[in-house]
């Protein structure tokens, strides 16, 4: 099955001469939740605005749902859906309204029942009447999704959408978005929350200074990339590590209580083992031992800094 999105050669580089994407490749499939990471000014919102036809690119070429965004654009802009980082709406304007607006500016036939379930999965519904301006930004917010979710779109992009609002939103939202995910809408979110990375995507992709570092299924991203740390809280303390150890990666720790081994998540396993043979052979009991793994979040943060 070909991809919901194909991007190929994408550059855009502005008029002050900043490169803000330099040949990025990606390939998003039917269904999937991609996660697109990376710090402030990475090129995550142009990636994002060239493929919603907000921002035009320098070269390359992108393709949504089969449609080229610049010969098909109206067929291509017709099946996405943007949730963008700033909020924007008429603020006189009644939520009912600004809803059922943003679905005719698609050419879809007006739908009551369609959006009144919407707004009521937003917890919007007893704010129908309400103008926006009298809001609070966390409902501005929920106001924003609805718009992007009224005309049915096939694509949902979400660019950093549980910025600034509460929990309860988030909790919500994300729960929408694995209910869009079954009924086979593609979510592409870009986020600062990591771990709600962790926690929804199929799929990481890491940009960096325009350039994308790489693209991985999250499961085999954390177990390639991942560290794990064994700690053995000792039976005595080791005034210094035994010259027998020194062709492990041991470090002391609590004052010398504990034993910390740092291994790669994907092989290193394999010769614990043969650490705790040794360890017996040298007459080091231990009483307790714990394993913590990294989270994406370190493995996002090491990338980048590399």
């Amino acid at each position: 099955m070909p991809p919901v999105i194909d991007i190929q050669g994408l550059q855009k580089t502005y008029a002050s001469g900043l490169a803000a994407l330099q040949d990025v490749n990606l390939q998003i499939q039917r269904g999937e939740i991609f996660a697109l990471l990376g710090p402030n000014g990475a090129g995550k919102t142009t990636l994002i605005g060239i493929v919603c036809g907000i921002v035009n690119a320098t070269a390359g070429t992108v393709r949504v749902d089969g449609h080229d965004i610049r010969s098909g654009w109206r067929a291509a802009r017709s099946a996405i859906g943007l949730v963008p980082q700033e909020l924007s709406t008429d603020a006189f304007e009644s939520v009912w309204n600004t809803v059922s607006f943003s679905r005719g500016l698609f050419g879809k036939p007006p739908d009551a029942a369609l959006l009144e379930g919407l707004l009521k999965q937003l917890s919007l519904w007893d704010k129908k009447d309400a103008r926006i301006m009298t809001l609070s930004g966390g409902m501005k917010r929920r106001v924003m999704i609805a718009k992007a979710l009224s005309h049915e779109p096939r694509v949902l992009f979400l660019d950093e959408p549980t910025a600034g609002v509460d929990v309860e939103l988030r909790r919500d939202m994300w729960q929408m978005v694995r209910g869009l995910q079954q009924r086979g809408v593609t979510i592409i979110l870009t986020t600062h929350y990591i771990e709600e990375a962790e926690e929804m995507a199929d799929r990481i992709g890491v940009i960096r200074k325009g350039q994308l570092l790489l693209v991985e299924d999250k499961a085999r991203l954390m177990q390639q990339l991942g560290r794990k740390r064994l700690t053995l809280q000792l039976q005595r303390p080791l005034a210094a590590l035994p010259a027998a150890l020194a062709d492990w990666p041991l470090t002391l720790a609590d004052g010398g209580h504990a034993l910390v081994h740092e291994f790669d998540a994907a092989n290193g396993a394999a010769n614990l083992p043969e650490l705790l043979r040794r360890l017996a052979d040298l007459g080091i009991d231990f009483k307790d031992l714990q394993t913590e793994q990294s989270s994406l979040e370190d493995i996002f943060v090491d990338l980048v800094h590399r």
